[in-house]
Parts: C-alpha cells; structure tokens; sequence
C-alpha cells in the first residue's frame, strides 16, 4: 500500500513538472518589446506619445501552499536589466517649464524583484500610451 501511494505522489510531482514546463513554453519570455509609450509633465500641456523598448513577458512564480505571517514570499517580475536612458521634449511647454523628460530604454530584461525606480509594480496599472493631457503623436523614427 505504501509502494502505490508512492508512486501516485511521484506521478503527481511529474505531472506538475510537465505542466509547469509546458506552460512555460506557450507563454512569452521575459525580453524588450517594442511599446506605445506616453510621457506627460505638469505645466506642459500635451502628452507626447511614442514607440520605444519595454520589458514585457513571464515569468515562473512561485505561491506557497502553506502561508505563514511570519514568512515572506518574493515574486519576480519581467523588469529592466541593462537600459539605455533618452530624453524627449514635450511640445508647448511654458517659458518657465522644463520641457525634457528622460526615460529609460531597456536593452536587456530579466525576472527580479520589481525596482520601482524603472518600473511599474502595481497590480492594476493604465496602459503604456495613456494621457492626462492633450495626445501629440511622435513620428516614428
């Protein structure tokens, strides 16, 4: 009895693993794609919409069976690796107004902590190209 309970336990760790791998392969990685993206300043009255790299794709997490108040569960997120900082100029700024806002191109990704200070680490966040302001559309280039 105990022998097939065994192998029961052992056929389910493979299914998961199969399952996990599986899942894994259908989803896409973690890498720069090619975004909308909309930078707006306060003062400035447009928003200036544009393509750039941003790091999109999945990654493996992990969720405890067993959840513990006294333990802390870290997920990883798809985030900037190495970037590349540029820096555009908001149409129709106010004398006064700094008109340039810097923003970083990612180069390279990986699945990290969420580091706030290049990404967006909430649950539920707007889109890439959303705007407060008024649109002004950046020609490709």
């Amino acid at each position: 009895m105990l022998v097939v309970r065994n192998n029961i336990l052992l056929l389910l760790f493979h299914l998961v693993v199969l399952l996990v791998v599986a899942q894994s392969s259908f989803l896409p990685p973690c890498e720069p794609i090619n975004e909308t993206v909309s930078v707006e300043k306060e003062g400035c009255p447009k928003c200036l919409v544009f393509q750039t790299s941003i790091c999109s794709g999945h990654c493996l997490t992990k969720e405890p069976v067993y959840k513990s108040p006294f333990s802390t569960v870290y997920q990883h997120v798809c985030t900037y690796r190495d970037v590349r900082y540029e820096t555009v100029r908001l149409p129709d700024c106010p004398p006064g107004v700094d008109p340039h806002i810097t923003y970083p191109v990612a180069l390279s990704c990986d699945c990290s902590l969420c580091t706030m200070d290049t990404s967006d680490c909430t649950i539920e966040s707007l889109q890439p190209d959303f705007c407060m302001s008024q649109r002004e559309d950046f020609p490709a280039y």
